[in-house]
């Protein structure tokens, strides 16, 4: 190894060529490899969500996200099941192995999802099954907190909003958090009629 280093330090001319080339070597692969500004990245998840109007948490379990994970745990691939109930409502996140064919994941969700629908009580809303889709998430997220009026931070929001929307590569900026100003008017009938 050193006596590589040193026969390199003796041909200094060699040293430097070799290391233009290495430059315009990566120089060249750099502009050549294929880049994508917003990679759409596949991910295999699915988020199946089941109403049912007035069912209680420990109902929502037994009725809801038992019979479906019962039918989902046959999937091919499959990585997690994951039921959440509540009040109301029951979900199931079914999370595939990275290296499976979403649409064919897809398919054979709906397929479960269909057959455990014969095991769900009858007022029990359509299961909808949606696919986790990383680019409809927003990319940054902005907070905007302060010491000053509701109504001041407010109109900072709308401004910072308006100012983010006209960047060209902004497809859309949502202004969440505010509230929704209400107008009381209080009329004493006495005073009216004098």
């Amino acid at each position: 190894m050193i006596s590589a280093l040193e026969a390199l330090l003796r041909r200094p001319r060699v040293a430097l060529t070799l290391m233009a080339v290495m430059v315009i070597a990566g120089v060249y692969s750099y502009l050549t490899i294929p880049k994508e500004a917003r990679p759409d990245i596949q991910v295999p998840t699915f988020y199946i969500s089941i109403p049912l109007q007035g069912v209680s948490p420990e109902d929502a379990a037994r009725l809801l996200v038992k019979p479906m994970e019962e039918e989902l745990r046959g999937l091919d691939g499959l990585k997690e099941l994951t039921g959440v109930a509540a009040q109301g409502y029951a979900a199931i996140i079914v999370e595939f192995e990275a290296d499976i064919d979403t649409d064919a994941a897809a398919r054979d969700v709906r397929e479960k999802v269909d057959l455990a629908k014969a095991e769900l009580p009858s007022d029990a809303e359509e299961p909808v099954v949606n696919e986790v889709n990383l680019s409809l998430f927003p990319t940054i997220v902005v907070g905007l907190s302060g010491n000053v009026p509701e109504r001041t931070l407010y109109k900072h929001a709308r401004q910072l909003q308006d100012q983010i929307e006209a960047l060209p590569s902004v497809l859309e900026a949502r202004l969440t958090g505010q509230r929704e100003e209400l107008l009381e008017v209080i009329i004493d009938e006495l005073k009216l009629q004098a």
